[in-house]
């Protein structure tokens, strides 16, 4: 079970939606206040994305994933800024 916090930084909203549709576990949004939210919910996802998107980008995210894969995903996506489907 992956455990590791990952800090996201410049991502494409739009892009960074399609690839969380493609994870299989939970990803969660962890917010500098201590909030944990489940980005698997759209509901979450409009919460906690709007307060960090500066831009039509989010300048700066911390996400854990249940699953190792989706870490991952999300890791190669943060290097190189695109998903590889």
């Amino acid at each position: 079970m992956a455990n590791k916090m990952l800090e996201l930084h410049d991502i494409d909203v739009p892009e960074f939606l399609r690839i969380l549709d493609t994870c299989v576990g939970n990803v969660y949004l962890m917010t500098r206040e201590g909030d944990k939210l489940n980005l698997k919910s759209k509901l979450c996802q409009l919460v906690g994305l709007t307060q960090l998107i500066e831009g039509g980008k989010i300048a700066e995210a911390f996400v854990m994933c249940d699953n190792e894969e989706d870490e991952r995903k999300l890791f190669r996506f943060n290097l190189y800024k695109r998903s590889e489907t």
